[in-house]
């Protein structure tokens, strides 16, 4: 596992993956199933592994989080960069922060909070998160009102943030008022696309974010390599070809469930047994596989088949 402190290089090498966890019947870690997940990933040429919202750390016990954290860590390649997610909320945050701290990770993401929050309550949460680290954060805003501009700038220039993941979705994301004010106080070096491949053409081209986040990529990573390719080129039209074969994928996601499609299309595109999903999330509804299997398999034979 890469463990040297993260910079602009390490966001803009890679698709930053977002993949969910296998689970065995009985919510224990499925190993296989991850490593496989892993090698398909890396096989594609990811080199950027970011467990968050689509793992559900958010109900991972805290029991498990230690030996969870030396799992992934023993199984990815020696120049992956894996990134664990910790909170959101405050008193779970500070508990995993003592394990941060303990480990090699060079960094990890605070997952957002969606209720109860303030602006200068969660500036003052990522403020002693990175104390009890001892490491800079990700903060990750995934709605405009979450964090000023200001008060996210004020945590970059106290040296408290490894990356932003911006993740607010937008019905036109050409039309991103909080961006645009956002990229005016904060070093776009440190800003990613966290939305995966549907703005990101609009996120690196027209507000110069430095990478993006996927999790489609866990079916097809080598199309979305090449996107990140294309888009560092500026090759825009090529990219948009590319981006369409993951348009059906993100349609069924964005019409159902983020998380609960991506963990079930894994399992149905055929890269990894998933499992079930630990509580309070379940799988899709048969109606609902019967419309994401389809898709799921088109992308990953369009992408040439399980890369490990």
């Amino acid at each position: 596992m890469k463990t040297t402190p993260i910079t602009k290089a390490d966001l803009e090498r890679s698709v930053i993956a977002v993949p969910p966890l296998a689970r065995n019947a009985d919510f224990s870690l499925n190993k296989a199933a991850n490593l496989r997940l892993i090698k398909h990933l890396e096989g594609g040429g990811v080199k950027n592994i970011m467990y968050g919202g689509n793992a559900n750390f958010y109900h991972a016990p805290l029991a498990e989080y230690a030996g969870l954290l030396d799992f992934l860590a023993e199984s990815v390649g020696a120049d992956t960069w894996v990134l664990p997610s910790v909170g959101p909320d405050y008193g779970k945050a500070m508990e995993q922060a003592k394990v941060i701290k303990a480990s090699a990770y060079p960094t990890a993401m605070l997952l957002p909070m969606t209720f109860p929050y303030t602006d200068a309550g969660i500036a003052t949460g990522v403020r002693h998160l990175t104390d009890a680290m001892g490491k800079k954060a990700v903060v990750y805003i995934k709605s405009p009102n979450y964090l000023k501009p200001d008060t996210v700038a004020k945590l970059c220039d106290e040296g408290r943030v490894a990356s932003i993941k911006y993740a607010a979705v937008m019905e036109d994301p050409k039309v991103d008022p909080y961006l645009s004010e956002l990229v005016k106080v904060v070093n776009r070096d440190l800003l990613v696309s966290g939305i995966g491949e549907r703005p990101a053409i609009v996120h690196l081209r027209d507000f110069g974010l430095t990478g993006f986040t996927s999790g489609s990529v866990c079916v097809a990573p080598r199309g979305s390599m090449q996107l990140l390719s294309l888009l560092k080129q500026k090759k825009y039209d090529e990219a948009e070809t590319v981006r369409a074969r993951y348009i059906p994928l993100e349609d069924c996601r964005d019409g159902i469930s983020p998380i609960r499609v991506l963990h079930d299309a894994v399992t149905l595109a055929g890269v990894a047994d998933m499992g079930p999903m630990l509580p309070m999330l379940t799988g899709l509804e048969p109606a609902e596989r019967a419309r994401v299997e389809p898709v799921a398999k088109a992308l990953l034979a369009a992408d040439g088949g399980y890369a490990g």
